[in-house]
């Protein structure tokens, strides 16, 4: 079993950065890809960034290319994503993910869940 809790969510001004963190405890993070998934109301939890066990590959939905960073220190069992320029339609509530296997963009296919936070983006 592995337990994610975010953390890092606020209500920042477009243009502005904010950095999340991911905490995980109950197993290494060195043996889970993870991904950064957001909700924003309304609409359906979408894949925002993955980076795989070792952290040697990320990946991006197209939306935050160029904007979002995602990076993982296994041995503080963290996981982080910086967000630059951020847009109000980046405005949700902002979830990370664990899978056992390789990164994925489906949902469906990550184990296990931290509890989400909230990240709103004024104009």
């Amino acid at each position: 079993q592995v337990q994610l809790v975010e953390s890092g969510g606020g209500l920042v001004q477009a243009g502005g950065s904010l950095r999340l963190s991911c905490a995980a405890s109950g197993r290494s993070l060195s043996s889970y890809a993870m991904g950064w998934f957001r909700q924003a109301p309304g609409k359906e939890r979408e894949f925002v960034a993955g980076i795989s066990r070792s952290g040697g590959s990320t990946y991006n939905e197209d939306s935050v290319k160029g904007r979002f960073t995602i990076s993982k220190n296994n041995a503080k069992n963290e996981v982080y994503l910086q967000m630059n320029s951020l847009k109000p339609e980046d405005t949700a509530v902002y979830y990370c993910a664990a899978r056992s296997r390789i990164v994925s963009t489906m949902r469906d296919e990550y184990d296990y869940w931290g509890q989400g936070t909230q990240v709103t983006v004024s104009s």
